[in-house]
């Protein structure tokens, strides 16, 4: 053995035994899957609600260390109701042992002449400041890990900086910046350093993988040997493979699946954006549109639920200032499709703002879970649409598996009954109230209690939406099928609307198709 190699392994060996005294005595959080689930040890289904946390930006350190203590950002985590963290970090902080070794927190900030976050993290997180870089990206995941959040690693690109874009040089494998052996390499090291931390739950291979050199036949190749070195080296974890076309297309996995010697540890991931595919969500019909779009996500990834995968949609999310059309558009439509699919996720993204992105300093994060101060909610109204999506309301070991929700994208809330009177109006409320919906093919929508109550049909648009025991067919209209409707004494269509108070009201049904400025989603009602 070689001096060097000697010398690496005894590096190593210190990470792993530094990995092994910090282990935290907490929940046991290993996972597998149980077909389209992820589940415990007791085959119980745990959902991935999750927010990403980069660190592969050039300084490569945990974005908004400099604003907050480290604790106080994993509290605020789990106060917003996640329960895991995708974190995401560069191949060369695991090969290139000078970087992740010999380079301090503070000799990278000082490298980038970011000396006014260099002194906020002496402020808020002094421990890190004279650590190598790899030993700042251990203690960040013994923070979250303390405040009970999971950890997926995400191997986001090579050299540390933004992402993504089709010319650049790590984009596939076989680029110039992207060599497959030595992104083997790294991904055993980081699976291997952290193969004792319980709460680092799965690993993500590779982010966005794109460009000229892009190819199925590639792809197969080196994502199974990615996938085999990872739980080799620490089977564990989840092992998540992303697909192709910036993580928005696994159609090529429909007909030809991976090769694999282990069962029950593998997921696939999906990212969707409104700009996904130069979606034209302004000049369509937003209810013909959004039918395509759930189309389109079938096709492109969605059934792989339906073979026994679960899919995992580790990338999405909107500008949260509230200015961005198509992405309002864009979001009422995703939202129904998360909630429909149940499926597990991670939203882009929780940072505030940046150290230093592409070359300008304090970079806010528009599309950020947290203000630029990482401690306040950039947006309330979006978490209270996003916490809809992060309880698991199906799968193996949950009750009320038969019950449904009928879910409002566009407030996150679900409608409820005023009161608990037989003939009562229907209002908007927190989706976390047990309101034991069916929804049957003869159109009748009704509360299962003691005494089965029904939605009564409308006879005027305006009209408030009671229960009772005369039960109207309600139809799931327009291509979206989010349009619940009856025909009212004359022969006009009605649906569920929502007024400025949030009761629910029947109103004259909009927006069906055709007319691209025209705005439906208060009458959006997605039965899940």
């Amino acid at each position: 053995m070689t001096k060097l190699k000697c010398s690496f392994y005894l590096l190593w060996f210190f990470l792993l035994s530094s990995s092994i005294s910090l282990t935290l005595a907490t929940s046991d959080y290993i996972l597998f899957t149980k077909s389209r689930w992820i589940v415990n040890k007791k085959g119980h289904r745990v959902k991935l609600a999750c927010a990403n946390w980069p660190s592969h930006l050039k300084p490569v350190v945990a974005e908004g260390l400099s604003k907050q203590p480290m604790d106080s950002i994993s509290k605020s985590i789990r106060d917003m109701g996640f329960n895991c963290v995708r974190f995401t970090w560069p191949l060369e902080l695991m090969t290139n042992d000078t970087l992740a070794f010999n380079v301090t927190v503070r000799q990278s900030f000082e490298r980038y002449g970011l000396n006014q976050d260099l002194d906020g993290i002496h402020n808020h997180n002094p421990s890190i400041v004279d650590i190598p870089l790899i030993n700042a990206f251990q203690a960040v995941v013994y923070s979250l890990g303390r405040h009970d959040v999971m950890v997926i690693l995400d191997n986001h690109k090579t050299v540390p900086g933004w992402c993504c874009s089709n010319n650049d040089p790590d984009a596939f494998f076989g680029d110039p910046k992207f060599d497959p052996d030595q992104w083997i390499l790294g991904l055993r090291k980081m699976a291997t350093i952290f193969q004792n931390v319980k709460n680092v739950v799965g690993m993500s291979l590779r982010n966005e993988l794109r460009g000229a050199k892009e190819d199925p036949k590639d792809w197969y190749k080196y994502m199974q040997k990615g996938a085999e070195a990872v739980h080799t080296s620490n089977p564990n974890v989840l092992v998540i493979l992303s697909g192709l076309d910036f993580d928005a297309d696994l159609s090529f996995l429909k007909n030809h699946q991976v090769n694999l010697s282990f069962k029950n540890k593998l997921v696939f991931e999906l990212h969707w954006y409104a700009f996904t595919n130069d979606a034209p969500w302004k000049s369509n019909n937003v209810n013909d549109f959004c039918a395509h779009m759930f189309a389109h996500e079938r096709r492109n990834g969605g059934f792989l639920l339906e073979k026994g995968f679960p899919l995992f949609l580790s990338e999405f999310g909107t500008d949260l200032r509230g200015g961005d059309f198509q992405g309002n558009r864009y979001m009422n439509c995703m939202l129904a499709w998360a909630a429909e699919k149940d499926i597990d996720w991670a939203v882009w993204a929780l940072t505030g703002d940046y150290y230093l992105r592409e070359g300008k300093r304090n970079v806010v994060e528009a599309y950020g879970m947290l203000d630029s101060n990482w401690h306040d909610a950039r947006n309330s109204s979006y978490l209270q649409r996003l916490s809809v999506i992060q309880p698991p309301h199906k799968g193996p070991g949950l009750r009320h598996n038969h019950h449904k929700k009928i879910f409002h994208p566009l407030t996150g809330l679900c409608i409820v009954r005023k009161s608990l009177c037989h003939d009562s109006e229907l209002v908007l409320g927190p989706c976390t109230k047990e309101e034991p919906w069916s929804y049957n093919h003869h159109g009748t929508l009704m509360i299962k209690t003691h005494k089965s109550i029904c939605v009564e049909g409308g006879k005027v648009a305006g009209e408030v939406v009671k229960l009772g025991k005369e039960c109207s067919k309600i139809e799931r209209i327009s291509a979206s099928k989010m349009h619940l409707s009856l025909k009212d004494k004359n022969g006009s269509l009605l649906c569920l609307d929502v007024d400025s108070k949030n009761n629910v009201v029947w109103s004259l049904c909009k927006c069906l198709t055709g007319d691209a400025t025209c705005e439906p989603e208060s009458q959006w009602f997605q039965i899940f």
